[in-house]
């Protein structure tokens, strides 16, 4: 069983002992401590309200009951939103004036797992200095209880999913009617979570003619393992073919990563759903984009294409929102297939990057197989280093700094060393001793060895 804390929540296995996986006591400690970090925060502010909503997963019940119990032992407003998705939450929390959000999913995870994500008052993850210090204070058992006059009371809204599509609906850049002059078919799967309520209502809304609809009962049953990567996604992509459709829609359990399937069947690819929207947001709002350093290439030449400047952030999607805070950017995200518009809100949001990605598709008159030819072309490798945990980590790394010195670098997170041919990025795991080694080239076979050339260096070391 497992359980992993770190600055953005607490996630990990239902059952077992409590510290080694998700317990109910683990779960009661880390809301505890939370709602005393948000109360700390806000004091003397009147008595702070935290928005909970969850994914589909089955042990979600069980848990939101335990978050809205204790948050409202230690004297916290809930507003229970019941099945929701991340981005709606993370609007929500604003929407509603609260002072954080918890979102009960563990994303991409397995069915045997749940997390507890959590947010500030602006519905974005709180920062790491902010996590160090909850952190701290779940090990000093730094929280306390409210005495029954105190307790907290619990609000009711099952509707953040259709106050989000409305919000889409109206965004700058989604344009309803192409949309629906199109006569779209399209196939979705939404691996029975809340997809299921988010992704054919909004497709209705927008004017789709037809939407196939695979798995998207909110029951927590994930038919697959719910990651939506090709070698996972095998049954809609045959739908696809077989039933005509123009597109495939494919998001992970919390619905804060798109994922799109070629008409032929072949994956548009993750990394290429946040080139495309930048390709179409930067033609109406020019800017700078931002993705993390181990995304795609494609969205820089993109950028370059429009005028525009690209700029790289550490890996993790906080890291990616406070750079694009930093350099005003027009749009940014992840190339897991989070699209992060800044116009709607700082959080990765599969909502509004379909229905950005459908007006660009629909505009540009091209099928999905000659959308993504359109784009620069590079395929990307995933390879890791396991070590001993005696081995310094960040001494390797450094050996791999001086040994490219002459190449560009980046070591805002690891060790990035860009290559005219492609690029390799190096960083330390920071739950198991291992290296994770991404790189990126024109093929397959350039890409590994890239890889492979970097992995030598670091084993020759070891």
């Amino acid at each position: 069983m497992t359980l992993i804390k770190s600055i953005s929540g607490i996630r990990g296995t239902i059952g077992g002992q409590p510290g080694q996986s998700l317990t109910p006591l683990d779960v009661v400690r880390f809301s505890a401590a939370f709602a005393s970090w948000v109360k700390a925060r806000f004091n003397q502010q009147g008595r702070p309200k935290i928005a909970v909503g969850r994914d589909a997963r089955t042990s979600g019940p069980m848990v939101q009951a335990l978050v809205t119990g204790t948050l409202q032992a230690s004297g916290v407003d809930v507003l229970d939103l019941g099945l929701s998705t991340t981005p709606s939450v993370e609007m929500a929390v604003v929407e509603y004036g609260c002072r954080a959000g918890i979102i009960l999913t563990a994303s991409h995870n397995p069915s045997q797992w749940n997390a507890l994500k959590l947010l500030n008052e602006k519905g974005e993850f709180i920062s790491a200095a902010d996590g160090a210090k909850l952190l701290k204070m779940i090990e000093d058992e730094a929280y306390s209880f409210v005495e029954v006059e105190h307790l907290g009371h619990v609000h009711v809204d099952d509707q953040s999913i259709a106050k989000h599509i409305v919000k889409v609906l109206s965004a700058e850049g989604v344009d309803v009617k192409a949309i629906r002059s199109a006569n779209l078919k399209v196939a979705v799967d939404a691996v029975n979570s809340t997809g299921g309520l988010a992704i054919p209502a909004l497709l209705n809304a927008l004017g789709v003619k037809e939407v196939i609809e695979l798995y998207c009962e909110p029951n927590g049953d994930f038919p697959h393992n719910p990651e939506p990567l090709p070698e996972n996604l095998t049954e809609i992509a045959d739908v696809v073919k077989t039933s005509g459709a123009h597109l495939g829609v494919v998001v992970d359990p919390d619905v804060d990563r798109l994922a799109l399937v070629c008409e032929d069947g072949s994956m548009f690819g993750e990394e290429y759903t946040l080139v495309a929207v930048a390709d179409h947001v930067l033609g109406f709002r020019p800017g700078p984009t931002v993705s993390n350093l181990s995304s795609s290439r494609a969205l820089r030449d993109v950028t370059k294409r429009h005028g525009q400047t690209y700029y790289a952030s550490a890996v993790g999607e906080v890291n990616v929102v406070e750079k694009m805070k930093e350099v005003k950017a027009s749009i940014g995200g992840e190339g897991n297939g989070g699209i992060i518009d800044p116009a709607l809100h700082y959080g990765r949001d599969a909502l509004m990057g379909l229905a950005l990605f459908l007006t660009h598709y629909v505009k540009k008159g091209l099928s999905m197989t000659a959308l993504k030819a359109s784009y620069p072309q590079y395929v990307m490798s995933k390879n890791k280093i396991q070590l001993s945990p005696d081995v310094d980590v960040d001494a390797l790394l450094r050996s791999v700094e001086e040994s490219y010195s002459s190449e560009e670098l980046s070591t805002v997170d690891g060790v990035k060393i860009d290559f005219a041919e492609g690029w390799v990025h190096l960083r330390r795991s920071n739950t198991e001793p291992i290296i994770r080694v991404y790189s990126e080239a024109a093929t397959a076979e350039e890409a590994h060895a890239l890889a492979k050339r970097i992995m030598d260096h670091v084993n020759a070391m070891v």
